[in-house]
C-alpha cells in the first residue's frame, strides 16, 4: 500500500494512520510508535529546512507493528505487512 503523506502532516502521524488502516485498526490500539524510534527525530528528517524550503530527497525504511514502512521524500510511505509464522 502506498499512502500520501500531507503537506502539513507530521510523518509520525502518517505512519500510525497509514499502518492502522492497512491492519484494520484503530490507531489507540497499535503500539505506541515512540515505543519503536524517535517520533521528533523522524519528523525532522523530513522536516523544512531552516530557511523553510522543503527538503528534497531522502528515504528511511523501519518496521513498526506487522509492518516494514518506507518513507521517501517526506511525500510517500510505502507500507509492506510482514509475514506472520504462526506455525510456532
Amino acid at each position: 500500500m502506498e499512502y500520501h503523506i500531507g503537506e502539513d502532516e507530521p510523518v509520525s502521524t502518517a505512519v500510525v494512520q497509514a499502518v492502522s488502516a492497512v491492519e484494520n485498526r484503530d490507531p489507540a490500539t497499535l503500539q505506541p510508535l515512540a515505543g519503536v524510534l524517535d517520533t521528533d527525530a523522524l519528523d525532522a528528517l523530513f522536516a523544512p529546512q531552516a530557511d523553510g524550503t522543503a527538503r528534497t530527497g531522502g528515504r528511511v525504511s523501519f518496521v513498526y507493528s506487522n509492518c516494514r514502512l518506507t518513507v521517501d521524500n517526506n511525500e510517500y510511505l510505502t507500507i509492506q505487512p510482514l509475514e506472520i509464522d504462526d506455525s510456532n
